[in-house]
């Protein structure tokens, strides 16, 4: 439906469904409005973890590292 088509077919509606169109989408706006993010949250990935195991290397292979991960699950 073309905008202009709405329009006009909004404006042959009875008052009392203008205002219920008008309140639903005031709530669609407020339900979008909450469910964005905030800009300047944590919304990137971090790689603060690389390198965590690099004390280990010299101990263990990549591979003994998995099979202990899978021994801890």
């Amino acid at each position: 439906m073309e905008f202009t088509s709405f329009i006009s077919d909004f404006e042959n509606l009875p008052k009392h469904i203008q205002r219920q169109l008008i309140a639903y989408a005031e709530f669609l706006k407020s339900k979008y409005a909450a469910s964005k993010k905030v800009p300047g949250e944590d919304d990137t990935f971090s790689f603060s973890w690389e390198s965590g195991l690099k004390a280990l290397k010299k101990e263990y292979s990549s591979v003994e590292l998995q099979h202990k991960i899978n021994d801890l699950r």
